[in-house]
């Protein structure tokens, strides 16, 4: 079977595309790590302020989030030790490549938004008439 891109598929191909998804959504996926990564889009955050910018979240599931994306290479963890200590989190050089995904999502995120907005007023239309 051929796709709009003339790409042939085949069983493999389909095995492989939903691994490297897995491994994407693995990565990235969930509730909070992409709202994370454009909360440190602006610069270095501590964590109180990421907690406070994301909002609903947790302290117990910001912290295993950002325990998560620094083993995957999203974010770096600095502590200053002075008194008191002083933990900044800043996102990587590797970080930037997941950008493309963040701003595919945000225009697919609002465009969504409006579709279902338009849907419901067309509902709303009908079952008035």
């Amino acid at each position: 079977m051929k796709n709009p891109d003339n790409q042939v598929h085949t069983q493999a191909t389909c095995n492989a595309r939903l691994a490297a998804v897995g491994d994407a959504l693995y990565a990235i996926g969930g509730k909070w790590k992409l709202r994370i990564i454009i909360a440190l889009m602006e610069g270095p955050r501590r964590f109180n302020d990421m907690q406070r910018t994301v909002a609903g979240i947790s302290a117990r599931v910001l912290s295993n989030e950002l325990k998560e994306m620094e083993l995957n290479g999203f974010i770096k963890r600095h502590v200053y030790v002075q008194t008191p200590v002083i933990v900044e989190y800043e996102l990587t050089e590797y970080s930037q490549t997941v950008m493309p995904v963040v701003q595919a999502l945000s225009e697919w995120g609002a465009q969504h938004r409006l579709y279902v907005q338009n849907k419901g007023r067309e509902n709303g239309k009908a079952s008035a008439e």
